[in-house]
């Protein structure tokens, strides 16, 4: 019987795990596979994996075209150790899942054909390298499938379905769109062709109409304005008007109309992503309920001892304020249990992060308490903590912009760094003899360290400075550098002073962990055009020192670049010719400036189809993946602006306050808490046992905040969802379409 309790305890804890941190994995039930579970997600394991991903990934870097260039015996010995790492990971997952939906999961397919894929280029590569013929290392292409389809990447493949469910609505825009381009360039055609215009390099202008599609195309990115337009513009005035059309319907009407597309596809598909997270969510933890639950009355309940031991076994480093701080929200009229509604809470509140604070005198204070306390000491503590001490030194920081901008060599500017050097460290030690030093420098005190560490690396480095250059007559520019970018950084104090500027970073920093997963997104998308434009324009195109004798050295080391716009703008380094040079390559597309210059550079060296490569890029990277992320960040900052606290956060809130134990947002901002505090990890347990008592320890939610928007989403659509609805079941749940509709009076029962 105890071994059974036992059991329904770790299972309703894997539960409760998963919902917390939004996992949607159905894994098996038995013992075993529960124990097994928690392995897969230990963060060694999730550690371990990503390590290897990376580390397959980076094999581009050591591989012919190498940048650092390693043997092939140790490449291949390195990948074949990542492909067993990934094997084992899978092998791992399919013991945890349900046979039929681990055959059916479509990610799992991938990784093993990716896999196999994999080891079969390797053996052909290496069998052909043993008798000195050259191969193409096609499965390199496939690397970044292992980033994507493990299940710890679960945020990237959202990404990837977004993009794959809006690409149909894109489709008839785009097809619109190239429809308009055809047209324009057809009538540019008719219009300038016979005209025996000449471009600034005395080529024909207008004569060829596939060029002309490709240039008008350009002209949609800007890259090429006014540049394509002046032989017509000189011609005749009157043919600026038909490039103004163009710009009209193409640049502002067609490339905004792919934005509201995309937009209005992401925020539907992002609906049914997050009505997805909440039901399974809100499923699990009725199925940790169902696992834990006692019957009370007439109702069932979890009891206080299980509860704990649950919490205990979900999140084992808070401390036992805090879990008693929990018990007091969910317990909130201390009956001994929970019911069902505080219990579905639960998930959400371990995903508020509340600082423990124990209220600390300042060592000042006991050491010399006489001095500490006097009245001139106070009347120093007073002005420190006044408003107006920070409204100084934000005087103080734009003075010093102003001497940063002017001439260094001037003695006077010189000597003036010392002063403000002098100034800053005036106010950190004034802070830390005001403020307890261990609150000072608490961590969640970003700003302090921030302003502590700037200020001392400065100091350190102008003090290493002055004294090479007064004992050695050595002028370090490196150490310059560091100086001048420190000093820089300084300014940066500034954004904390203003309020506006600290909304609009908080909201950026709130959004940072969701931009990370377009950052994977981007590498993907980096990765498999790096490996093929590699392949493509490999030492197509060479970079020479300007002192270089080397035959067509001016040319990039191709005589079909000769009076080109790549070789006179010196873009030579802009090559495929490694796996790095060939992400700068992709960032500079990205950027879009002068990209029809790399596309026709490139094109020349090669055939005039290449180009379609570079146009496959923009499409895809700018056009679709900018896009979205541009939809993010607008609905972002929409969410962010329109934040409210949700229920839970309420509930914590309101029960810090009757115990005694709240501390204002403000005092923390202000830094204005009496005698200061520190987050730390103390019991909040009387003598007694189990009561909080409020003596010496204080409570603060770290962030009105969620961490991202999908969050906030959830909460927002749970609020939707009834506590007697247990909701459909997991398979369902996974297969919501957007337009489906959810069952309202789905049960337990019913749906089994």
């Amino acid at each position: 019987m105890a071994e059974g309790a036992s059991q329904d305890l770790l299972l309703a804890a894997a539960f409760v795990s998963d919902a917390q941190y939004n996992r949607n994995i159905p894994f098996r039930t038995s013992p075993e596979a529960v124990r097994l579970y928690y392995l897969y997600n230990h963060w060694i394991m999730r550690t371990v994996t990503y390590f290897f991903i990376f580390l397959n990934l980076s094999l581009a870097v050591f591989e012919e075209p190498a940048v650092y260039p390693l043997p092939f015996l140790v490449t291949s010995l390195i990948e074949v150790l990542c492909l067993l790492v990934f094997f084992g990971r899978l092998t791992h997952f399919a013991k945890v899942t349900l046979r039929n939906v681990f055959w059916k999961d479509t990610k799992n397919i991938c990784i093993m054909v990716a896999i196999l894929l994999s080891l079969t280029d390797l053996a052909i590569y290496g069998v052909l390298r043993m008798y000195n013929m050259r191969s193409i290392r096609w499965s390199r292409i496939v690397r970044p499938i292992f980033l994507i389809n493990f299940a710890e990447s679960r945020q990237i493949r959202r990404a990837f379905r977004s993009i794959r469910n809006t690409l149909p609505e894109i489709t008839y825009v785009f097809l619109l769109f190239m429809f308009s381009l055809l047209m324009f360039s057809l009538m540019a055609l008719k219009l300038f062709g016979e005209r025996n215009l000449q471009t600034a390099e005395g080529l024909p202008y207008f004569k060829n109409y596939l060029e002309i599609v490709f240039d008008l195309y350009v002209l949609v990115t800007t890259a090429n304005s006014p540049d394509v337009m002046m032989p017509a513009f000189d011609f005749s005035s009157w043919y600026a008007l038909f490039f103004i059309a163009f710009v009209i319907v193409n640049t502002y009407i067609f490339m905004s109309l792919f934005l509201a597309v995309v937009y209005n596809n992401y925020k539907k598909h992002l609906k049914n992503e997050i009505r997805k997270l909440a039901y399974m969510k809100h499923r699990k933890m009725i199925e940790a309920f169902n696992l834990l639950k006692e019957e009370e009355g007439a109702q069932f309940v979890v009891r206080e001892a299980r509860w704990k031991q649950l919490v205990k076994l979900v999140a084992p480093d808070i401390s036992n304020s805090h879990r008693e701080l929990l018990l007091c929200i969910s317990d909130n009229e201390q009956k001994g249990f929970i019911d069902k509604k505080s219990f579905v809470q639960l998930a959400d509140l371990l995903n508020i992060q509340v600082i423990t604070l124990k209220i600390r005198s300042h060592p000042l204070g006991q050491w010399m308490p006489r001095v500490y306390k006097s009245a001139v000491s106070r009347f120093l503590r007073s002005m420190v903590r006044h408003r107006g001490f920070v409204w100084t030194y934000d005087v103080i920081i734009l003075i010093n912009a102003i001497f940063i901008a002017l001439d260094e060599e001037t003695p006077y500017i010189s000597y003036a760094e010392w002063v403000f050097l002098a100034l800053y460290i005036i106010e950190i030690l004034l802070k830390v003899y005001t403020y307890e030093p261990r609150a000072f420098f608490g961590k969640n005190q970003f700003w302090n360290w921030f302003d502590t560490l700037i200020i001392f690396a400065a100091l350190t480095a102008t003090v290493l400075n002055t004294t090479l250059k007064s004992t050695t007559k050595y002028n370090s520019q490196q150490i310059l550098d560091i100086v001048f970018i420190l000093r820089v950084l300084r300014l940066i104090r500034i954004v904390d002073s203003i309020q506006r500027f600290r909304v609009i970073m908080n909201t950026l920093i709130n959004i940072v962990p969701t931009m990370l997963t377009f950052g994977g997104l981007t590498l993907v998308v980096y990765c498999v055009f790096a490996i093929i434009g590699m392949e493509l324009f490999h030492g197509k195109i060479q970079f020479f020192p300007a002192s270089s004798n080397v035959p067509h050295a001016l040319e990039c080391g191709n005589p079909a670049l000769k009076d080109s716009l790549f070789a006179r703008g010196k873009y030579c380094k802009n090559n495929f010719n490694n796996f790095a040079s060939s992400f700068i390559v992709l960032m500079e597309l990205t950027v879009v400036n002068q990209w029809h210059v790399f596309a026709n550079g490139f094109a020349n060296v090669t055939v005039q189809p290449a180009k379609l490569y570079f146009i496959a890029f923009h499409i895809v990277m700018v056009i679709i993946i900018v896009n979205i992320f541009v939809s993010f960040i607008l609905e972002a900052f929409f969410v962010e602006y329109s934040l409210e606290k949700s229920e839970v956060e309420t509930a914590i809130e309101q029960k810090i306050q009757e115990l005694g134990m709240g501390v204002q947002e403000d005092e923390l901002q202000h830094e204005q808490l009496l005698d200061n505090m520190e987050s730390a990890e103390h019991d909040l347990e009387g003598e007694g046992g189990t009561k909080p008592q409020s003596k010496g320890l204080v409570f603060k939610i770290a962030s009105k905040r969620y961490r991202t928007v999908d969050a906030l989403l959830q909460l927002m659509f749970e609020a939707e969802i009834p506590l007697e609805d247990e909701g459909p079941s997991f398979e369902e749940i996974l297969n919501l379409s957007p337009t489906t509709a959810v069952p309202s009076n789905l049960t337990l029962e019913n749906t089994a």
